[in-house]
């Protein structure tokens, strides 16, 4: 390969990396959710302080390429390679608030510091583009829309009846005893003849009233645990419908929380969160 063949290898390789660069974008957001002020760069950052942006950064959508962001200026500390997609909230990569530099990579390599997979299609129509102009717009009325109601359920105890355990037949053990009870009772009673009619009705009576012991024809209390449930109607918001009013016109928009008596929207009344 002769020297000017080389170089103009070199050349053509060198042009279609900036090319890739040149194509590369990313947008970084003050606030979580692709909210707050935003930056966007088509280039290498070193110094994130010189935008006013230094560790600031709180969620990330990379439009084009891969961006290796890092925790110090001049691409020192930790770093990670994001990929093209949205990062809603950099706190999970611990990065929130700390990136200082950032820098395009080649998009086809592999790198040991590669973030998870982002959001490939995020919902993010209401975030803030970089260097639009925000307004604030009245808010006419705020709506909070609670979800549906939640089921509560507990465990209590409670009485209830049960079949008897002997229904029924005499207890014949309990006729035995009662009359060698009875007996030995009535033998007690007089004397003479007496005393032997007191023993046999002694008997007699003890033993009616043994073989009674234990026998029910009836039912018995007992308690067992039961599980109840209710509805209970749900407090906690699940969205607010907002109106407000921006140049005459009303406008309507679904928020995850009260917006307050202001909404930030861009020149056309559009919600910019």
């Amino acid at each position: 390969m002769t020297m000017n063949t080389h170089c103009k290898t070199l050349l053509a390789a060198s042009l279609l990396v900036l090319a890739g660069h040149a194509s590369a974008q990313v947008t970084f957001y003050e606030g979580e959710g692709y909210r707050g002020r935003a930056f966007t760069t088509n280039n290498t950052v070193p110094n994130f302080a010189r935008n006013g942006f230094n560790d600031r950064a709180s969620s990330v959508v990379v439009e084009r390429g891969r961006w290796e962001v890092c925790e110090d200026a001049g691409f020192r500390g930790r770093c990670v390679v994001l990929r093209r997609g949205s990062y809603e909230s950099l706190a999970g990569l611990g990065l929130e608030d700390r990136i200082s530099s950032v820098r395009p990579v080649n998009g086809n390599g592999r790198f040991s510091n590669e973030a998870p997979e982002p959001v490939a299609s995020p919902n993010y129509d209401y975030r803030r583009r970089a260097n639009e102009r925000v307004y604030e717009a009245q808010v006419t009325s705020a709506r909070a829309v609670v979800g549906a109601p939640n089921e509560r359920c507990w465990v209590e105890r409670q009485q209830v009846s049960q079949p008897a355990r002997s229904s029924g037949g005499a207890n014949v053990g309990g006729a035995i005893v009662g009359g060698l009870l009875g007996g030995v009772l009535g033998h007690q009673v007089g004397g003479g003849t007496g005393k032997d009619i007191a023993t046999v009705g002694g008997a007699v009576a003890g033993a009616a009233v043994g073989s009674q012991v234990g026998r029910s024809d009836g039912n018995y209390p007992s308690t067992q645990d039961v599980r109840r449930c209710e509805n209970v109607a749900s407090t906690v918001p699940t969205y607010w419908d907002v109106t407000y009013d921006y140049r005459g016109v009303q406008h309507r928009v679904q928020t995850s929380a009260d917006p307050g008596r202001t909404i930030p929207v861009n020149q056309n009344g559009d919600p910019r969160m």
